[in-house]
């Protein structure tokens, strides 16, 4: 009997690679107590505060009312805190320390990596929607149930889009004005047709709110849970921003 000692050396198999990666990205993600703040304990608090109180006029005279119309919006706060905010700061910063740039040294192909790091994201708002929507639910809420289905895709798209616009912005700017911008868009985009619906802003500003893809999702998201309906508009909206900055990624993403 003879024993074989050659070695054998080679990369691990692609999906085991984007597992580990994922993990990476995710385990990044958790340890950013900022992030964890932004991604879990303010959209929790402020479905609370919108469907108890009537502090802000979110529309509804009744509290189901008032969550039929809170706890989507929430869905759709917590994918733009996670998909767009925490995932445009985290790359900004891996690209500014070089870490993006150490990672393509490795098998670990580019494609790949936004890959893992597409799974992390979706991983943490899993549990988000999951999270937010127990809490409505203990509340009260009583979704249209084939709306619940509708809203799976919708999610999915509207974060595929805000994820490549915070790609975008990640790889073309400077990471500290990627900071910045990231959390002044937050601010900005959550007031605009996310936390409010788009029918209580000013009539001349609605226009304008309806081509935004963090207020298109929200909408959406609204319409589908309450009615079981889709809104193609506001599909074809998300799906037109996903285009154009995934387009925007390929062409100027840098990784260095």
């Amino acid at each position: 009997m003879t024993l074989d000692v050659d070695p054998n050396p080679g990369a691990a198999p692609r999906s085991a690679r984007v597992r580990a990666h994922a993990r990476l990205e995710l385990t990044m993600l958790l340890r950013n107590g900022e992030q964890l703040l932004l991604t879990v304990v303010l959209p929790l608090g402020l479905m609370l505060m919108l469907s108890l109180t009537e502090i802000i006029d979110v529309g509804g005279a009744t509290r189901p009312d008032r969550l039929a119309i809170v706890v989507p919006s929430m869905f759709a706060l917590a994918v733009l805190s996670t998909s767009f905010t925490a995932l445009a700061i985290q790359t900004g910063f891996e690209r500014r320390y070089g870490v993006l740039r150490r990672i393509g040294t490795t098998p670990l192909p580019r494609s790949d990596v936004l890959l893992g790091k597409s799974l992390a994201v979706l991983a943490i708002e899993t549990v988000q929607v999951a999270a937010l929507g127990g809490v409505g639910a203990a509340l009260g809420w009583r979704p249209d149930l084939g709306g619940l289905l509708v809203a799976i895709p919708l999610l999915l798209l509207g974060s595929a889009a805000l994820a490549s616009l915070a790609l975008l912005l990640a790889g073309v700017v400077r990471a500290e004005a990627t900071l910045a911008l990231a959390n002044l868009a937050y601010l900005v985009l959550a007031g605009a047709g996310v936390v409010i619906p788009i029918g209580r802003a000013p009539d001349s500003l609605q226009p304008a709110l309806e081509v935004l893809p963090s207020a298109a999702l929200a909408e959406s998201l609204r319409i589908a849970t309450s009615s079981g309906d889709v809104s193609w508009t506001l599909v074809v909206t998300m799906i037109v921003w996903l285009a154009i900055a995934a387009a925007g990624v390929s062409r100027w993403f840098r990784w260095e």
